[in-house]
This record gives C-alpha cells, sequence and structure tokens, in this order.
C-alpha cells in the first residue's frame, strides 16, 4: 500500500514537471520567435500602436462623412507630414553638429585631462586587485576595418522595407479596424464572451489612444521646456536639445538617461568646464523629475497608473526583442495586457463614469454589430388532425 502511495505522488511531480518543462519551453521558443520575426512584428506592432493612438482621430473625420479608407489615408499622410517636417527640422541642427563634432572632442579630452590623478589612482587600484586575485591574463582587442558607406548601403533596403511595412500595416488598420473587431466577435459563440470581447476591444482602444495622446502632449511640453533651459544656460543649438528630448521621452528610464548624458557632454564640450556640463543635465533631472511625478499622473489618473517595475521589465524585453521600437511599444503593451487581464480577472479599480459609459455604449454596439443577422429557421408546426364527429344517437321509434 505505502508502496503504491509513494509511485503515485513519484508520478504525480514528474507530471507537473513535465507540464511546467513543456511550458517553460513554449515561453522560450515565444520570445527566441519574437526576436527572429523583428522585420515583419515590428513594424505590425508599432503600426497597430500608432493606429490605436490615431484611431479618434480618423473617427473624428468619418463622423464627418469621409469612407474609412479616405480617412485612414488622410492619417497616414498626417503623420508623412510630420515626420517629414521633423527630419526637416532636425537635419539642420544635426548637419552643423557633426561639423562642430571635432572641437567638442578636442575641449571633452582638454577637461578630461584634468582628471588624470583619479583616474590613475583607479587603475592602479585596479592592478593590486588583478594581483591579489591572479590575474595577470591580458585582453587584447581588435578592431577591424569597416566601410561605414557599405554598412549603411546594406542597411538601406531593411530600413525602407520596414518602413513600407509600417506604413501599409497602419492604413489597413485604420480602414478594416471596425471590421476586424466585428469579425472578431462574431467568432465568440455566446452573447456574453462577445459583450466581454467587446469590453476588451474598446477599453484598449480607449486606454492606449488616452495614454499616448497624453505622453504626446506631455512630451511637447517637456521639449518646450528643455529648449527654454538649454538657451537660458547658453547651449547652442537649443531647438535640436529640445525636440530630441520630447522623442526620447517616449521610451521611460533609458530615453531620461541618455538624454542626461547628451546634454552632459554638450555642456562640457561648449563650456569646457566640469559645472557646465552638470548644470544643464542636473536642470534636464528637474524637469523629468516634476513631469513623472506630478504632470503625468494627474494627466493620466490612478487608472493609467502601472507599477514603475512592470515598465521597466517590459522596456527590458522589448528593447531586447526589437531594440529602439519595442522601446516605443513596451507601455502600450502593458496596457494592453492589463486591459485583457482586468476583464478576465475583474479588479477593485474603478474607472471614471464617463468612460465606462463610453466604453460600455460602444462595447453594446459591436456586441449587436456581431449578432447573427439571420434568423434561425422555426420548427415546423405538426399538422392538425380533424375531429372526428360522434355519431348521433338513433332517434326512438
Amino acid at each position: 500500500m505505502i508502496k503504491d502511495i509513494q509511485r503515485t505522488n513519484f508520478e504525480r511531480v514528474l507530471g507537473n514537471a513535465a507540464q511546467f518543462a513543456i511550458v517553460t519551453i513554449g515561453i522560450v521558443v515565444a520570445f527566441v520567435a519574437v526576436r527572429e520575426a523583428q522585420v515583419v512584428l515590428a513594424p505590425l506592432f508599432l503600426a497597430i500602436t500608432v493606429g490605436l493612438m490615431f484611431g479618434p482621430v480618423a473617427d473624428m473625420l468619418e463622423q464627418r462623412g469621409l469612407p474609412e479608407a479616405l480617412s485612414a489615408g488622410l492619417v497616414v499622410l498626417l503623420l508623412l507630414f510630420v515626420i517629414i517636417v521633423g527630419g526637416a527640422l532636425f537635419y539642420g541642427p544635426l548637419s552643423e553638429w557633426a561639423e562642430r563634432i571635432p572641437v567638442v572632442w578636442d575641449r571633452i579630452q582638454a577637461e578630461l585631462a584634468n582628471w588624470q590623478e583619479p583616474i590613475a589612482a583607479i587603475g592602479a587600484l585596479q592592478e593590486q586587485v588583478k594581483s591579489v586575485l591572479g590575474g595577470g591574463a591580458t585582453m587584447e582587442v581588435r578592431v577591424e576595418d569597416g566601410s561605414t558607406v557599405t554598412g549603411i548601403a546594406m542597411l538601406a533596403p531593411a530600413i525602407l522595407a520596414q518602413v513600407g511595412v509600417f506604413l501599409v500595416s497602419l492604413y489597413f488598420f485604420l480602414a478594416t479596424r471596425d471590421n476586424i473587431r466585428v469579425a472578431t466577435l462574431s467568432l465568440c459563440v455566446s452573447r456574453r464572451m462577445r459583450w466581454r470581447t467587446a469590453h476588451v476591444f474598446r477599453d484598449v482602444e480607449q486606454k492606449v489612444s488616452k495614454y499616448l495622446l497624453t505622453i504626446s502632449s506631455v512630451n511637447l511640453g517637456v521639449g518646450a521646456v528643455v529648449t527654454l533651459m538649454t538657451w537660458a544656460v547658453g547651449l547652442p543649438s537649443p531647438l535640436l536639445w529640445g525636440a530630441m528630448a520630447a522623442v526620447l521621452n517616449y521610451i521611460p528610464f533609458i530615453g531620461q538617461a541618455f538624454m542626461a548624458l547628451v546634454l552632459f557632454l554638450v555642456g562640457l564640450g561648449t563650456t569646457g568646464e566640469l559645472f557646465g556640463g552638470l548644470l544643464p543635465m542636473a536642470l534636464y533631472f528637474g524637469i523629468n523629475f516634476i513631469e513623472g511625478n506630478f504632470v503625468t499622473p494627474n494627466l493620466l489618473g490612478r487608472t493609467m497608473t502601472i507599477n514603475p517595475f512592470m515598465i521597466f521589465l517590459s522596456l527590458t524585453f522589448w528593447i531586447w526583442a526589437w531594440g529602439p521600437v519595442g522601446g516605443l511599444i513596451a507601455v502600450p503593451s502593458l496596457l494592453v495586457l492589463y486591459s485583457i487581464v482586468t476583464h478576465i480577472l475583474p479588479t477593485r479599480t474603478v474607472a471614471p463614469r464617463k468612460l465606462r459609459r463610453l466604453v460600455t455604449q460602444k462595447a453594446s454596439r459591436d456586441t449587436d454589430a456581431a449578432e447573427p443577422k439571420v434568423a434561425p429557421p422555426e420548427p415546423a408546426k405538426p399538422p392538425r388532425r380533424k375531429q372526428e364527429r360522434a355519431p348521433k344517437p338513433a332517434s326512438a321509434a
């Protein structure tokens, strides 16, 4: 009896371990597949994210009587216009700074020459640690000569292909988003499932659109403030640094850290003093602190607040998988996952009444649109039998 019980427990543990191993292998394979399919999936996911952001604009155009295909085309043209104007504004200051890089680098080297003694002390400490740990092996670094022009020429077709996939995917997503939603709801087998799925669709659209539009407004404000700050401290090309701060602010943590480093190097190279590099960096951190702790939470509200640790994990994964594009979709992907989880496992977080009413109305319209149009045939009724008349009683003679 005891042997049978032990064998049963062992088989149960072995079965659980096998299931866990299968799930782990599936997750690893999915991660690798997502990373390897970057050329196709990255622009596609970015198009869906941008499409959710510009969805209200397309809805506004459709309410004015424009067909879906035309409204989607106008939104794509508007986005192209913004990208071209932004690239033209960036081109002039960037070309100017490309010519000034040697001068700035000489000033940075001159300032670094004053730090030789601390660096030498650190080097001596490193040698002592190596001698104590017995690490006498030397590392040889070889730099292979490669042509930058050849590398750019090899990357250009891939970049153009990804841009083409992004624009085409964005257009078709905006033009057919209602059809995709109704077709998905039609696959649900019950009205309750259709109702819940419609709420997920509308909640995702509302949250992602609100988040991206709010963050875009906040980033424009951050860019304007950084422009004024860099102009006040005397850095050249303040518009360039303001625009760069607005763009990098879409990527949490990493974008701000990179912008602070850029301001430090530009300030150090322009003024030739350590204080000149630390001042704009410190002011930028102050602007970012106010924006991250007071402005953005008040504009988004508590319903859009996400744990910073979850944001960091999502950012780490997507940047590992897709690079800068992954950094742009890290937070929207969390919002999508959060909306799905909250409808599967409802929480106590209550959205604003106006938002709940709007989501419910749109979900009801989507559910009604996904209902089958043709009613099922009614069962045939059995023919009525004629009642037999009873024979009349014979009259008495």
